[in-house]
């Protein structure tokens, strides 16, 4: 019994003793007001950006001087993924023949292909080889705002200096949901609009560009309806590129375009950079025309991705529902090739009329 006496003791003498809780001051604690942290309430405040708003922050102004943007291919490894050491050669190639900014993941790069994983990690992958060298504007945009809002959040977080976005398509909405669309997305960060009715089945009017408009992160537009359309705004001193490579030159030189969003500078970026900075050159414009006919006669990029192959500097794969154009179009690029010349085009290689076996389809990946 003595013994169990003095074990009981030494286990109250080793217990450690920690203070008892002052009754008063729970109750000062309770009757204290809760305050919300300041960063919930701020308005347009997007956590995601803080960490890179000094490292990559680019102003409007410093997009809208922009004369070649290209809407750079996203090219793919036999199993369907991306082939980032080909994409890295394409993009060295851009900056090396004067691009001043390319469109990463856009409709020409096959966003609408990716998962958002994807798309956000080769924007990021863009920004982290060739961002001091080139600006990098990621297709964030969405037909649904929430996505989109989202996407922009991660690509500005990744470093992107600018975003394109469309506006909702196939579940259209009204022109006063196309202003709060775009408002939602541009307290973000430096953004471009894009209008190409043909793809999305809306087209976006001047009411709405002219609201917008407003916002000093909006860059400008690049437009599709027509050079009439793009002489409306520059009179307006709205920034627009061209989105259409066939009116770029007159758009450019006649009607107050800035430059143009180019795909067909994906094959001869230097003729491109040439037809934007060298002055009214209709000779030029003339001799690109046939090519970029050609790219334009199936839904891009279906006509890219056959010329790239063919000019060896990008894979024969294609994610479907993309397929090759057919034989007879791929000898036509290839007397393209020959008369504009080899030398003003991507790449080293002889360029070649590829077999139908060449090509592979992925429809998983």
């Amino acid at each position: 019994m003595a013994i169990l006496k003095s074990y009981g003791v030494r286990l109250r003498e080793s217990t450690p003793q920690f203070p008892r809780p002052n009754l008063c001051d729970n109750y000062k604690r309770r009757n204290v007001k809760w305050r919300s942290p300041q960063a919930a309430v701020i308005p347009n405040f997007h956590l995601p950006m803080r960490s890179f708003e000094v490292k990559n922050r680019t102003s409007a102004d410093d997009i809208k001087s922009l004369r070649l943007i290209t809407a750079t291919k996203t090219p793919y490894l036999p199993d369907g993924r991306f082939d980032l050491e080909a994409y890295d050669d394409l993009m060295h190639m851009q900056i090396e023949n004067g691009a001043e900014a390319v469109i990463v993941g856009g409709t020409t790069g096959e966003g609408q292909l990716m998962s958002w994983d994807e798309h956000i990690m080769l924007i990021g992958h863009t920004v982290n080889c060739f961002g001091g060298s080139i600006k990098v504007i990621g297709n964030t945009g969405s037909n649904s705002t929430r996505e989109a809002i989202h996407a922009t959040e991660q690509g500005f977080a990744v470093g992107m200096h600018a975003a394109l976005h469309i506006n909702p398509y196939y579940g259209k909405t009204s022109l006063d949901g196309l202003i709060s669309h775009f408002d939602s997305v541009l307290p973000m960060g430096p953004t471009i609009i894009y209008n190409v009715p043909s793809r999305t089945g809306q087209d976006i009017p001047p009411r709405v560009i002219n609201n917008v408009a407003q916002s000093p992160n909006l860059a400008g537009i690049k437009e599709c309806i027509g050079n009439d359309r793009i002489e409306q705004y520059t009179g307006n001193g709205i920034v627009v590129w061209s989105g259409n490579d066939d009116q770029c030159h007159d758009a450019r030189w006649s009607h107050g375009a800035t430059g143009v969003i180019s795909v067909t500078s994906n094959l001869v970026p230097g003729l491109m950079r040439e037809l934007m900075f060298g002055g009214k050159n209709p000779s030029l414009n003339a001799k690109l025309l046939p090519l970029i006919e050609w790219l334009f006669q199936e839904p891009n990029p279906v006509g890219l991705n056959t010329a790239l192959a063919q000019l060896g500097v990008v894979r024969p794969v294609f994610r479907l529902p993309y397929v090759p154009l057919p034989l007879e179009k791929r000898v036509e690029f290839v007397n393209l090739v020959k008369e504009i010349g080899r030398e003003n085009f991507v790449g080293k290689n002889d360029i070649q009329v590829l077999d139908d076996d060449a090509f592979i389809s992925v429809g998983r990946y």
